[in-house]
């Protein structure tokens, strides 16, 4: 437990060397990729979206590719194809880029639905299937997907069935002043990226992730987690409520936030910290509750105000 708090502790240090004033940000990534689940980063274009992707995939040990995703972007150049070989007279797969340990799908939203499902299969099973074979993906695999938000031009609103994949969807937001400030004297000469160094490796990032698992969660803490996702498909604003996929995922998050405050075992406010961010983009609004401009995220405030916190019982040492 006390290793894995360390690792994350060398990695978060590590990233805000790039990243300034955004320690919430940069720990929620660690959190998902501590419970192996991948990261929507969604905001306007230029307040580090990319730069905190990157600074993430250098400070682990990990093999690393970028997808720049554009419109005219096919499924093949995701996947990876199958090209007749005239020697041996066999096709030969030559994979793409999303065969790597951290993928960042950078802007995903400028790419067509067709490409953007090209990750559905890879994200969720990791692995890819080509021409009817199936290639695995290295573990961890872990997917960075930044997108700016859907009224910009020239972008396509991602799939439910997309967005359910994701672990968390987090905003970056403008930096504070000093933070700004800052950022500028650090950038005179170069570009804090060019010299940051790898602080763990790949097996510790195994290691860390299996250590989630361990984190204790009590039957109530169980309970209030369906009993909240539950209320998300019963809301009266709420087309479609979260998938019991979207439980599982505030479960092991909250795991991983426990571990990242030094706990062997969750408490609700672990529950009440995260539900936003884990539950809120796998929401569908009623169109009356769109025309009000009520938000998921209203939706999630609203249920965890009126929903009774659990008493709970002292964890596992």
């Amino acid at each position: 437990m006390s290793v894995a708090w360390q690792i994350a502790e060398r990695v978060v240090s590590n990233v805000e060397q790039v990243i300034i004033g955004k320690h919430r940000e940069v720990e929620l990534t660690l959190l998902a990729l501590l419970c192996k689940g991948h990261i929507l980063i969604e905001d306007v274009p230029g307040v580090g979206k990319t730069a905190l992707a990157k600074a993430i995939s250098r400070s682990l040990g990990c093999t690393f590719k970028r997808i720049q995703f554009t419109p005219d972007l096919l499924p093949s150049d995701v996947t990876g194809v199958s090209i007749y070989n005239q020697k041996n007279s066999e096709f030969e797969f030559r994979p793409g880029p999303i065969t790597a340990q951290i993928v960042l799908a950078d802007e995903i939203n400028r790419a067509t639905p067709k490409t953007q499902s090209a990750l559905l299969e890879a994200m969720e099973e990791h692995q890819v299937t080509v021409d009817g074979v199936t290639h695995p993906l290295p573990d961890p695999f872990i997917v960075l997907a930044t997108q700016n938000p859907i009224e910009y031009e020239g972008t396509f609103p991602l799939p439910e069935a997309q967005l359910d994949r994701f672990l968390i969807r987090i905003s970056m937001g403008y930096p504070g002043k000093r933070a700004e400030i800052e950022m500028l004297s650090r950038q005179q000469l170069q570009h804090p990226l060019e010299s940051l160094k790898q602080v763990i490796n790949a097996s510790e990032l195994i290691a860390a992730q299996e250590a989630v698992k361990e984190v204790y969660v009590d039957e109530l803490v169980k309970d209030y987690i369906v009993t909240l996702v539950g209320r998300t498909r019963e809301h009266e604003e709420v087309y479609l409520g979260a998938s019991p996929r979207g439980s599982l995922a505030l479960y092991r998050a909250s795991q991983a936030r426990a571990l990242l405050e030094g706990r062997n075992y969750v408490i609700p406010d672990d529950i009440k910290s995260l539900a936003e961010i884990t539950l809120a983009h796998r929401l569908i609004m009623n169109p009356s509750a769109r025309m009000k401009g009520l938000s998921s995220q209203t939706v999630i405030q609203d249920i965890l105000r009126t929903l009774p916190v659990p008493g709970t019982k002292i964890g596992k040492s």
